[in-house]
């Protein structure tokens, strides 16, 4: 495990693997490298790229540094980035496939961009986000309230009240309690954009990264109209689905469509690659 220090001098952990172009694995809620999609995608994708998997602030073994801002995660993929030798592609996973965005829209080194479903709600396929559901984390989590933070979110994401209920028995609550506070930071990470409407035109204005929109094949349709949305919102974006998938992240369907748009170590080896299949 390494660290590198934000520009506000939190220690962000992280590891890297393989060889190949760099590649940054972005989490979204709850996950980090000890609990989420990251290690396996990462293990898939590790011939063909360098793989950077990281804790994102307040979560595994980074630091958190008071008061949060959103920027101060974007400063912390700066800091990764030129650990990576000052460009990279991103992956983000739901909400982490947002602060990509974000970062790319600061202008960091970003080369590519492979979004899995940042979870957009664009029109009225399904309900919005209550307009005080980030106040009521904050509040929830002034009085340490974690459990029950953690339930919100749940509901909010449309889990079944009966497995909600069943969580705080099963063996990973208490990973889960360790990571509640960072629920509002992917909270102010996707900002109105759960708002039931459409995505707003100037936030990615300067994305000029080819990027990837990935949606489960299997997903709502509140979520094909999402990510419908943001290929078409963007300058370079193409829409792709992942046949038999949903949001929940499998490496091994994944990881061929993302060697195949990001590049790696055999495509470059092979220049006729990208020429087959045009």
């Amino acid at each position: 495990m390494n660290r590198v220090e934000s520009k506000d001098g939190t220690a962000i952990a992280f590891e890297s693997s393989g060889q190949g172009p760099a590649l940054i694995l972005v989490d979204g809620a709850l996950c980090y490298r000890g609990a989420g999609p990251s290690k396996s995608v990462a293990a898939e994708l590790s011939a063909d790229f360098t793989v950077f998997t990281y804790d994102r602030r307040g979560r595994g073994e980074s630091g958190d540094t008071a008061p949060y801002a959103v920027e101060r995660e974007i400063e912390d993929l700066g800091a990764l980035i030129e650990a990576a030798g000052g460009s990279a592609s991103l992956c983000g996973f739901s909400s982490g496939a947002v602060l990509a965005l974000d970062a790319a829209n600061r202008g960091l080194g970003v080369e590519k961009l492979a979004l899995y479903e940042p979870p957009f709600i664009v029109d009225d396929s399904r309900a919005p986000l209550p307009d005080d559901y980030a106040s009521r984390l904050d509040r929830l989590m002034s009085a340490d309230r974690r459990g029950d933070a953690l339930r919100l979110f749940m509901g909010q994401v449309g889990m079944p009240k009966v497995l909600v209920a069943l969580m705080r028995f099963m063996p990973a609550w208490s990973k889960l309690k360790s990571v509640a506070p960072t629920l509002r930071y992917d909270a102010a990470v996707m900002g109105d954009t759960q708002s039931g409407r459409p995505l707003p035109a100037e936030r990615w204005s300067a994305v000029t990264a080819p990027t990837l929109v990935i949606v489960g094949g299997k997903s709502p349709g509140w979520m094909q109209n999402g990510m419908s949305a943001l290929a078409a919102l963007l300058r370079d974006a193409e829409l792709r689905s992942l046949e038999g998938q949903t949001h929940m992240v499998k490496a091994k369907p994944l990881a061929p469509m993302l060697r195949e748009f990001l590049g790696g170590t055999a495509r470059t080896q092979d220049g006729n690659a990208a020429a087959n299949r045009a």
